[in-house]
């Protein structure tokens, strides 16, 4: 991304307005939309950062992304603004405020404020990391055209999977190409262009939102998620992840963190400072793994069916017995194969995968252990118990209080 500058001639400029005095509390406006879970993390940077240092008057409304500018602006008598900058006019109204602004979305050139933006690079690189590691040998990225923060996390995804030797594919549509009339078209493109691909393949979305698409074309294509196609998207916008089908992967940019900088930054710039940095980037969080990504690329098809058949039915208490039979194959063979392609025995993959379901649910249910024991396939909860301890040596207890403190 180029350095940012301002592109008012010094004729066209005005004295910038500044707090008048040390005593009264900065009135700052919060254009930041509240529909994408990247929006309402910002906001909530922001107001951990207002919490730590002395308290800003804050104007803020529920809008979208793509929302006008609020009409009181125009007269508005505050003293600094942090803003999704969307368009070149949303800029131009901006500078015409002669207020600090500070931009937190980074996609309208030469808009003359100071950027605070997560590094989508290393994005990319995060989320080819998870999936190299998974076994994957072929790789696939799905973005926008148009979207500088997609084209970088598409630039360094491939990049790193090509630099450990691996065949890519890419596909990109215009942010305008989808809309009520042409959503069958393009899930059904998107759906051919997803068969088309490798098998199996990691498939990085540029964002949460586009990957539910992704994810909903995968089941038109008959594609297994995530056996055949490996899905992660970024974000990590919770209610979105947990309601695709499966749960979706997704990188954490923490963008509370360019909120919390975005405010440290329009907080120095209030205060009269001049030079301030053109462009800051804040490093990712962390991949929150789900089961869109929850498998091993294996090239053994009947180890690959067994793990299939063990993630869409270890909640049944399911038997290897059973596993092997409904594989074509005696007990002793799967076992051997199982044991050759993963380094572990189909016994330890089903406490595995057994204690990965409670896991979920203690994180997203109110349900007792007793209730929880029975729909992860557990004989019975002491039973549980002692396995989940074996395994991540907390209780499921423990781990629940854990969860929700974190």
């Amino acid at each position: 991304m180029p350095a940012r500058r301002s592109s008012l001639k010094p004729s066209d400029r005005k004295p910038t307005r500044l707090r008048s005095s040390k005593s009264e509390p900065p009135h700052v406006a919060l254009l930041v939309e509240t529909s994408f879970g990247s929006g309402r993390d910002i906001l909530t940077g922001i107001a951990r950062y207002v919490r730590e240092h002395e308290p800003w008057l804050l104007f803020h409304e529920a809008r979208s992304i793509d929302q006008e500018l609020p009409r009181w602006l125009k007269n508005w008598k505050g003293h600094g603004i942090i803003a999704r900058v969307l368009t070149p006019a949303m800029a131009k109204a901006l500078r015409r405020t002669c207020i600090p602004v500070v931009d937190v979305l980074g996609v309208v050139p030469d808009a003359g404020f100071p950027l605070v933006h997560v590094d989508d690079e290393a994005i990319g690189v995060m989320a080819a990391e998870h999936l190299i590691v998974r076994g994957f040998k072929h790789f696939a990225f799905f973005g926008l055209e148009e979207r500088n923060w997609s084209a970088a996390r598409e630039r360094a995804f491939i990049h790193d999977a090509r630099r450990h030797g691996f065949e890519t594919s890419v596909r990109r549509v215009s942010p305008r190409q989808v809309n009520d009339d042409s959503w069958e078209v393009h899930q059904r493109d998107l759906a051919e262009w997803i068969s088309s691909l490798p098998k199996p393949v990691g498939l990085m979305v540029c964002s949460d939102h586009r990957a539910s698409h992704v994810l909903e074309a995968c089941r038109r294509a008959g594609v297994r998620v995530p056996d055949d196609v490996a899905v992660i998207g970024v974000d990590n916008d919770q209610p979105l992840c947990n309601i695709c089908n499966p749960p979706l992967t997704s990188v954490w940019p923490n963008h509370a963190l360019v909120g919390y900088e975005a405010a440290r930054l329009l907080d120095q710039m209030m205060r009269g400072k001049k030079r301030v940095p053109a462009r800051t980037l804040t490093p990712p969080k962390e991949i929150v793994t789900r089961q869109s990504t929850d498998t091993l690329a294996v090239q053994d098809e009947l180890v690959a069916k067994a793990l299939h058949i063990i993630r869409e039915r270890v909640c049944d208490a399911i038997r290897i017995d059973e596993i092997a039979a409904l594989v074509g194959a005696s007990r002793s063979v799967l076992q051997r194969r199982f044991r050759a392609a993963l380094g572990r025995t189909l016994n330890q993959e089903l406490i595995t995968q057994r204690v990965t379901a409670a896991q979920r649910l203690l994180i997203d249910t109110q349900l007792s252990l007793a209730d929880i024991a029975e729909r992860c396939g557990f004989r019975h909860q002491e039973y549980m118990g002692v396995v989940f301890k074996a395994e991540t040596k907390q209780t499921p207890a423990q781990f629940r209080n854990q969860a929700r403190e974190g």
